[in-house]
């Protein structure tokens, strides 16, 4: 994954502002009044749902968001603009329709399962008038968007004038919009970069039953075709994202477990914008959004994605490279406070690492064996050069970091410029601190600040020393 780290891109979001109320709570017996569940409601939430929730997403992500909508003059629509500028989003352009009901839909949460939903919503569409004020606020600062998503939830927002007003005005000006469709009948997204419809709501818009790679081609097709599309594109929920742009290419799923998708879609589009925003091609961007998605399923509820959570899910596939593993200070601190959060043990160890060998590897092992994520702190070049000698190091820090970083049972390095790891395991604190067999009986540095000292013994005959003496006897 690209990183993405102090990437601000701005992105309009336009569409069915809602809020997303859940009762969560615990059953454990019938009403005697119905063959019903009584839920024992123990906590209330709420979330921005619907294009919120893409809101959400892309304020998670890290971009600076502007919203336009139409709500209505009641208090759910003063709780959801609230909700807005808390979070740092620019609300300047939602509109107000007496009358209009604000969306609100409650979940009741039982057991970790959702087993009712009831909503509170206008679905009106909006008037000529209102579209095309909101179309002609625009204008103007049209160009200070990198994206503009239309996020589609069939609410009467996002009517055939103002989709066509805001695609027909971000094309003169060379901006992309991107859509979440709804519906089947697609011609008001006419001229839009790309849409973002799944797998059933495809079959229902070109009439195309998908049933393999041929049909599925077909549909992408016929949407790119009969939309003016840039690029066509369709979700395939467990088999990933599909795209065509000069051919069709497929980009598998990446979840490990699905606890809710809820929201996966909105997760999909504000990651898919935010990637191209950041210069990424839609081939970036669809396995960007597979991870993002894959991240988010694993949640209850609408959920949202931040960068630290990708890359650390991304680690976990196997499929990062080893530059993602090596950490600065203030970077594993924000990493050990997050997997601390989750109920991690955190597990330290450090050395020179200078030319790696089968005695490194096995040592390394048995410390992860020890807990969740193994973080090894590095000795930097002067370090090791006060320490063993000017000859040493062989292998420069850089070199030394990408290979520890590249092995399986590493989960971050972090190299430090002072002879002894002490301040960094200070930071750390970790919950087992490893150290080699020679130090028993003897005062390891940072032990008052771990949970557990634990000893493992070198591979006799397996070291840096060994091998560079048979190096050099060559």
């Amino acid at each position: 994954m690209k990183n993405f780290k102090g990437l601000h891109p701005h992105i309009l979001v336009v569409g069915d502002l809602m809020i997303d109320h859940y009762l969560w709570g615990s059953c454990e017996r019938i009403s005697p009044e119905a063959p019903v569940q009584v839920v024992d409601i123990a906590k209330e939430t709420t979330v921005l749902g619907g294009a919120g929730n893409v809101v959400n997403n892309l304020v998670s992500l890290g971009a600076k968001v502007s919203v336009s909508s139409v709500i209505g003059d009641d208090d759910i629509g003063v709780e959801l603009v609230g909700m807005l500028k808390k979070i740092g989003v620019d609300v300047a352009n939602i509109k107000i329709e007496h009358g209009r009901k604000t969306s609100k839909k409650s979940r009741v949460i039982a057991s970790s399962q959702q087993i009712l939903r009831y909503d509170k919503e206008s679905k009106e569409q909006i008037s000529k008038i209102l579209a095309d004020d909101i179309v002609s606020s625009l204008q103007d600062i049209i160009c200070n968007y990198d994206a503009v998503i239309l996020s589609d939830y069939g609410k009467g927002v996002l009517s055939d004038e103002l989709c066509q007003g805001i695609i027909k005005l971000c094309s003169k000006n060379s901006v992309k919009v991107l859509v979440d469709p709804k519906g089947s009948d697609y011609s008001k997204y006419k001229g839009a970069y790309l849409l973002t419809p799944n797998k059933k709501e495809a079959m229902i818009a070109t009439k195309i039953e998908i049933k393999d790679k041929i049909s599925l081609e077909l549909a992408l097709l016929k949407l790119k075709g009969e939309c003016g599309l840039s690029i066509s594109m369709i979700t395939l929920s467990e088999d990933g994202i599909a795209t065509y742009e000069n051919e069709m290419k497929i980009f598998p799923t990446v979840a490990k477990e699905v606890f809710d998708v809820t929201g996966a879609g909105d997760t999909v589009i504000a990651s898919i914008a935010y990637a191209l925003s950041a210069g990424e091609n839609i081939d970036k961007a669809a396995s960007f959004a597979n991870l993002a998605a894959g991240v988010v399923v694993g949640k209850i509820g609408s959920a949202t994605v931040t960068l630290d959570e990708i890359e650390e899910y991304e680690a976990t596939l196997h499929k990062s490279t080893s530059d993602a593993h090596i950490k600065s200070f203030d970077e594993i601190k924000a990493v050990v406070e997050r997997y601390r959060k989750n109920g991690k043990k955190v597990v330290f160890t450090n050395g020179c690492f200078d030319i790696l060998h089968v005695g490194h590897v096995k040592y390394l092992q048995e410390a992860k064996s020890f807990g969740d994520v193994l973080i090894v702190g590095l000795n930097s070049d002067a370090s090791v050069k006060r320490l063993k000698g000017e000859s040493r190091p062989i292998n420069i820090a850089e070199d030394r970091a990408y290979l520890l970083a590249a092995l399986e049972a590493v989960d971050f390095v972090v190299p430090f410029e002072d002879d002894t790891p002490y301040e960094l395991i200070k930071m750390v604190s970790p919950d087992i601190l490893v150290k080699g067999g020679d130090y028993k009986g003897k005062d390891v540095v940072g032990a008052e600040f771990s949970g557990e000292l634990k000893l493992v013994d070198f591979v006799d005959g397996k070291s840096t020393t060994i091998t560079i003496q048979k190096i050099q006897q060559n």
